[in-house]
């Protein structure tokens, strides 16, 4: 799925036509001699001592779009840029590194920050004036890019040294504010119980969620109150999570009728989305769902699990099983033109003879709720639309589906929205776990998709993108694999890694993420505590970033923390333990204060402070004793536990393996906890209760 051609052949090609990032593609025609980052952008700037104008989106971004029509694609801007500056454009999901120095710079100077994000750099590549979207004429407060340009340029000419100057204080500003205070200890007893208050002084009892216009799905703010919730019987952290999976599922943020989530609200209701679909959203929000449903029971979480798994599965898996990284806000230039409706549209395609019923259960009205059409959302239930119309429950479901599913139809035959097409392995390992623990909670033919999708996904991932050397690279795109990996793509795929051993217990996928924490120890690790996001032998910016605080996706440091504290349980290995303990202590002073910008810290610390459930079955996975003694692991949500299988001690590599035997010939289950083991026991119902007894 491409982007649609321009009405006229595009009149020039610029250095980005050699890129495989569909943004940078997007802008290979612009008339703006856009150079990709790199050395030769760099020696280009420092040989003629120009400024360097850094622009940093992505594919999937609407203004973005906008600027590139309005600025980026205008003969007389692109002059006065190529006179001026060396343009350099940058693909933020590509490089996450640079996108986060660059941003933290904006932030410091301007008190915002967003994409498109415009900044002005030195030729050694020190910011010293930025902001986000620029209008090609001044209105609602900002001033015109060309006017933009053209003070900089005055300001590079006569104030020069006083731009270099600001350029290094805030260099140095940059570097001090990656630092934290390391407490003594990781956390104490009291920790959690304060985050859970602070989400719930934030939260929005009405609706659900946190904050007003725009809301934000959290789906790592909801993990860690389901932990709560079932660990402590946390009745607050019961009522927050539920009333925000419900009101979000009802919302026009949830697709009605394709599955899957969009960005975020625009309101604080969840009604009017901002359209853009993102990998990294679906598959932590199916996740959570599933989750959801393990804590719960409640079979709508299940059906909204299903519904976003399978719209990735649909809409974003690639031919090799790997996943996009993005849909379009816009169709053709136009936000939403995919999925809102006028009545008269939902009156042809659904007939009228549904159209009441339809009507009653979505909240259509003849002005719609967006822009005179309207964004489908659940207003009622089945059961009480169908009392409204006299209809029985089956009735109603037939119905209702029936609509649906022409709808549905009808919507495919529209112009869909542009797809971002790179694969990138942080977001596909947490696609990868949302299919793994979906193949692990659901039953029958779902079990069996889901846990295939995961396999295919994370064997093309690591064929494509982990080197001979052990190393992974970034993104995959035209059978071109581009970028060193950073600290997210070594942790979160070695979280979906670990997902989908403990689903299949295939020990291939165990050992590849041992194989990335290791990868992680070595080459990312601080001296001071926890990781930097890149490298040590990575390219060296203005600042060796180390982002800690979680965004859309969990910091990598978090989730280093998360897998880390996972891989000691299963394989005793105290530098595991270590390691993440040393990067708990940067947070635990602030995690509390502010959960929803530290929430996979959240679940680390709270799993780094539980006895985890350290369970090995000695038997063949396919032995129905062997199945009997999984049934009672896989009841409820047991987000404190590991658990490895293997049919003999030896013929495992999985420490927690060792030593473990049969008794009297039958599959074997070892529950340990701290340390101390239980006695092994070989029947499900003995399995249950040293599962629920004390250490």
């Amino acid at each position: 799925m491409t982007h649609p051609p321009d009405d006229a052949a595009p009149r020039h090609t610029n250095r980005l036509a050699g890129e495989t990032s569909p943004y940078l593609l997007q802008h290979a025609h612009n008339p703006v001699d856009w150079y990709p980052w790199g050395p030769e952008a760099l020696a280009r700037a420092r040989a003629q001592d120009r400024p360097i104008f850094l622009s940093i989106g992505y594919a999937a971004c609407h203004w973005c779009h906008v600027m590139e029509r309005e600025s980026f694609e205008d003969e007389a801007t692109a002059d006065q840029l190529n006179r001026d500056f060396v343009p350099i454009k940058v693909d933020r999901e590509e490089r996450p590194d640079l996108d986060q120095v660059y941003m933290s710079a904006v932030q410091a100077m301007t008190g915002g920050g967003g994409w498109p994000m415009s900044v002005f750099l030195t030729p050694d590549g020190r910011p010293f004036y930025g902001g986000t979207y620029f209008p090609n004429t001044s209105r609602h407060g900002l001033p015109s890019f060309r006017d933009v340009l053209t003070g900089v340029t005055e300001a590079w000419r006569t104030r020069r040294a006083e731009l270099e100057e600001s350029a290094g204080r805030l260099a140095g500003t940059l570097n001090a504010s990656s630092r934290f205070p390391v407490a003594a200890t990781i956390a104490d007893a009291g920790l959690t119980d304060r985050a859970v208050a602070s989400l719930e002084r934030e939260f929005d009892p009405q609706n659900g969620g946190w904050g007003g216009a725009p809301k934000f799905p959290q789906p790592m703010a909801i993990e860690f109150l389901l932990r709560r919730w079932v660990e402590a019987g946390d009745t607050r952290a019961n009522a927050m999570t539920r009333r925000t999976l419900d009101r979000m599922a009802d919302g026009g943020i949830h697709d009605q009728l394709g599955g899957g989530f969009h960005r975020y609200a625009t309101d604080a209701i969840w009604l009017v989305p901002h359209f853009e679909k993102m990998l990294y959203d679906n598959a932590q929000l199916a996740r959570v769902y599933v989750h959801a449903f393990q804590a719960t029971g409640d079979r709508r979480y299940q059906a909204v699990a299903r519904d976003t798994l399978d719209y990735m599965l649909r809409e974003l898996r690639l031919p090799d099983g790997t996943f996009a990284a993005s849909q379009d806000a816009d169709t053709n230039g136009a936000e939403g033109a995919t999925f809102a409706w006028t009545l008269d549209e939902l009156r042809d395609v659904i007939g009228s003879g549904d159209l009441e019923l339809f009507v009653a259960a979505y909240g259509v009205t003849p002005r719609g709720n967006w822009e005179g059409h309207t964004i489908l959302s659940r207003v009622r239930d089945d059961r009480e639309a169908g009392r409204l119309h006299g209809l029985p429950p089956d009735e109603v479901e037939r119905r209702l589906t029936a609509a649906r599913t022409v709808l549905r139809d009808a919507r495919e035959r529209r112009p869909q929205p542009y797809r971002d097409d790179k694969a990138l392995a942080s977001w596909n390992g947490l696609a990868i776990a949302a299919l793994a623990d979906a193949s692990r909670v659901f039953a029958g033919p779902d079990a069996a998709r889901y846990g295939a999708a995961a396999g295919t996904a994370a064997t093309a991932l690591l064929a494509a993108l982990r080197t001979p050397d052990g190393r992974l690279r970034r993104s995959w795109k035209d059978g071109r694999a581009s970028h060193d990996g950073v600290l997210e793509d070594y942790t979160h795929l070695a979280d979906g890694l670990l997902a989908l051993y403990e689903a299949t217990f295939d020990e291939r996928w165990f050992v590849a993420a041992r194989d990335l924490a290791e990868q992680v120890l070595a080459r990312f690790a601080d001296p001071a505590g926890g990781f930097f996001d890149t490298a040590t032998d990575a390219e060296v910016l203005v600042v060796r970033p180390k982002d800690l605080q979680d965004n859309a996706i969990p910091s990598g440091n978090a989730m280093a923390a998360t897998v880390l504290i996972r891989l000691a349980a299963l394989t005793g290995d105290g530098r595991y333990r270590n390691a993440a303990e040393g990067a708990l202590r940067l947070v635990a002073a602030v995690a509390d204060r502010y959960p929803t910008g530290f929430a996979q810290w959240l679940c680390a610390l709270d799993l780094a402070l539980a006895d985890v459930v350290e369970v090995a079955v000695v038997g063949e996975a396919g032995e129905p004793g062997t199945a009997a003694l999984l049934a009672p692991l896989a009841e409820g949500y047991r987000p404190n536990q590991v658990l490895a299988v293997a049919p003999e001690p030896g013929s495992s590599a999985v420490p927690l393996m060792a030593g473990r035997v049969r008794r009297d010939g039958l599959p074997t289950a070892y529950v340990c906890r701290s340390f101390a083991c239980r006695q092994p026991v070989t029947d499900a119902d003995a399995l249950r209760r040293e599962l629920a007894a004390a250490p």
